[in-house]
């Protein structure tokens, strides 16, 4: 077994603490960025016009990271200490929540902007994919995004007191290695194709891969089952595939029309 006794908080200042989470959450954003500008000037658009998406994108998708993790917890814990709500450093950030958000702010934003929606919603996947990597790193380190108990030779025993694992005796299936190596190869599609396809097709690919990890890797996770012997997470992917997949045959159908 691989034993993980890292605390989950890095340091303190005072009574204030910076968790490892929170700072991989801050290298995540710097080194999305630095890959979405790199490909964001490949297809035209201005750090201007960059800096100006961003500035909304970012917070947006932390804070639907967030909610839709809330609203899927028993929310009597919320209602009765509302501050939990933001309390991040508790872990909690369910990704599709930031895949909603921010589409609704890339969406909103271009358009007032008069500029490609296309064009900014495949940087935001560049984006996403390369910032989630590290996201999880953060996840490894809390010990929060938990397989079921296993006696595989890769199993994780969280040994620090501090860890947010129900349990330090026994390991636990690595799920979110599991997700890191989702996030690898979907990365590797989208950077290896992002010259040979059109403008908004790196986005519903994404959409598309981001969605089957879900249902895969969510077999080995330990989350509750909701219905149908599917966990939330995997029914939400369900539904965004066959979103994804409709929105990917019309934007065809479109491109198709305005060719003929």
């Amino acid at each position: 077994m691989i034993e993980i006794n890292i605390n989950p908080i890095a340091f303190s200042i005072g009574s204030f603490s910076i968790h490892w989470y929170g700072l991989m959450y801050v290298v995540g954003i710097t080194i999305g960025l630095l890959a979405a500008w790199n490909y964001a000037k490949s297809v035209g658009i201005t750090r201007e016009q960059l800096e100006s998406v961003v500035l909304w994108s970012v917070p947006s998708g932390l804070v639907g990271a967030r909610l839709y993790y809330v609203i899927q917890q028993p929310l009597g814990q919320y209602i009765s200490e509302p501050w939990r709500i933001i309390a991040v450093w508790e872990g909690g950030m369910a990704f599709f929540g930031a895949i909603f958000a921010v589409v609704l702010t890339v969406v909103l934003s271009t358009w007032k902007m008069r500029i490609s929606v296309w064009k900014f919603l495949d940087t935001a996947v560049i984006f996403g994919s390369v910032g989630q990597f590290f996201g999880r790193i953060g996840n490894i380190i809390n010990g929060d995004v938990l397989g079921y108990p296993t006696t595989l030779p890769w199993g994780f025993i969280y040994t620090n007191p501090n860890s947010f694992a129900p349990r330090h005796d026994i390991a636990y299936q690595p799920a979110a290695i599991y997700e890191m190596i989702a996030n690898i190869i979907l990365f590797s599609i989208l950077w290896s194709i992002r010259k040979r396809v059109k403008t908004g097709i790196l986005f519903f690919i994404y959409l598309l891969g981001y969605s089957v990890s879900q249902i895969i890797v969510f077999i080995w996770r330990d989350n509750e089952i909701i219905y149908l012997g599917l966990k939330q997470a995997q029914l939400t992917a369900i539904g965004v595939l066959v979103v994804a997949s409709i929105g990917l045959f019309l934007f065809f159908r479109h491109q198709n029309l305005k060719t003929e």
